[in-house]
């Protein structure tokens, strides 16, 4: 594991400056989990390996995240013409890595999954299952890092102090940190 970028920074430190509603919000997302509503068992194990292999990371709690919105059908507020809605195409692209895995996709080793997912998102303008590829790569991909860079662990991982609500921000321009902001441990981004 390469070494942190911010060693040391933890967010959380920052939510005395926040809001009561900001604060509970960020925390919510640190604490337990709801149980999962959308997927299906099957699903479950399907999307825990897609998205293992989209992020490898095991925080924060992708799989939840993303079930929830669904459950909710929180959406990006679009979707592609093309496409069916963010739910429908969920469910089908999960029961479709399946049906070219033969079997559970979550069986695969980790890198045939890698190379089936591989060969969808090469596909490019191509339709895969019935559903435009790349549109279907933008689906897992947007969902993915929504769920990633909005929780705190990922916050850390690239030093963002959290909301700038209602403290705000005073120093506007490259290379300008705020006082709550630390310096990049590495002196060129990898």
């Amino acid at each position: 594991m390469p070494e942190p970028r911010f060693p040391g920074f933890d967010v959380l430190a920052q939510a005395r400056y926040w809001d009561r509603e900001t604060a509970a919000v960020v925390y919510a997302r640190t604490g337990p989990q709801p149980p999962l509503r959308f997927f299906t068992p099957a699903e479950e194990a399907t999307a825990r390996a897609l998205l293992d292999q989209l992020l490898d990371h095991p925080e924060p709690p992708l799989l939840r995240m993303i079930d929830a919105r669904l459950a909710e059908l929180e959406t990006d507020g679009w979707h592609y013409a093309d496409m069916p809605p963010d739910d429908q195409a969920w469910r089908r692209s999960l029961h479709a890595l399946d049906e070219d895995a033969d079997g559970p996709f979550a069986a695969l080793t980790e890198a045939q999954q890698r190379a089936l997912i591989g060969r969808v998102g090469a596909l490019d303008g191509e339709r895969w299952h019935g559903l435009p590829a790349r549109h279907v790569w933008s689906l897992w991909t947007r969902y993915a890092c929504t769920a990633y860079y909005s929780h705190p662990t990922a916050w850390n991982e690239i030093g963002f102090g959290g909301p700038a609500h209602p403290r705000g921000y005073l120093r506007l321009g490259v290379g300008k940190r705020e006082p709550w902001e630390v310096a990049d441990a590495h002196s060129h981004p990898p």
